[in-house]
């Protein structure tokens, strides 16, 4: 199989839509919905959407150490360099699809993922994300959160009630004091950054994350005041 050529290596069709997980080369490629999400060519910027997390936390008012939620667990990126940082006390991911966390528990993924999974700070919810956002307790210090193209590209229509005012609201509410909210787009949206200060969010700005082609990835973040 050459460069150009993509395999499909399985092809779902679950409650939230199709996914599909292709090989091109040696790169496999998530398909949701018949919208790219993602692939293993690089891994930068789910990398930095990690590191820009930890480095805008402010230390946990506890004193003990930080708890993550990743919001889409992806080709696992996000979640093996999180496990690689011992910073980090607890780390969720939040996964809606089965084709995705098995490609990663039994499939090709694993090859990334593996030693991260087995980490026994690593928790996997088999949930939607915006679901357990809205109806859950449990509080975390950092938000990672990539389960679409961005706000203003979901992958689902669904989706778009993540970045409304109530799903930021569950956002901030689930963000212990002094916590960061930083999610990962393909476009600068300044309507975004307006959204989450209106949401009660300070200290918004954006980190912008250079690709190989186009205008660069960028990095939403904001903070729950302490």
């Amino acid at each position: 199989m050459t460069t150009g050529q993509a395999l499909t290596l399985d092809r779902r069709e679950g409650r939230f839509g199709e996914v599909v997980l292709r090989q091109r080369g040696t790169t496999y490629e998530i398909i949701a919905n018949g919208c790219f999400l993602m692939d293993t060519s690089d891994g930068r910027s789910e990398r930095l959407l990690v590191d820009a997390a930890r480095l805008a936390l402010d230390p946990p008012a506890g004193g003990g150490p930080p708890a993550l939620l990743i919001g889409g667990l992806g080709v696992g990126f996000s979640l093996a360099h999180a496990a690689e940082q011992p910073l980090w006390g607890r780390i969720a991911v939040v996964e809606r699809e089965d084709a995705i966390i098995e490609w990663h528990r039994t499939g090709p993924l694993g090859a990334i993922s593996a030693r991260s999974l087995a980490d026994p700070r690593t928790t996997i919810l088999h949930t939607d994300l915006v679901r357990y956002l809205a109806s859950g307790a449990e509080r975390y210090d950092a938000l990672c959160l990539d389960i679409d193209n961005g706000p203003d590209w979901t992958v689902d229509e669904k989706n778009r009630k993540l970045y409304s005012r109530a799903g930021l609201a569950a956002c901030h509410a689930r963000l212990n004091p002094g916590g960061v909210l930083a999610v990962w787009s393909a476009h600068h949206s300044p309507a975004f950054e307006t959204a989450l200060r209106e949401a009660g969010f300070t200290d918004v700005r954006t980190a912008e994350v250079p690709v190989a082609r186009g205008v660069p990835d960028v990095i939403h973040l904001a903070r729950k005041a302490a």
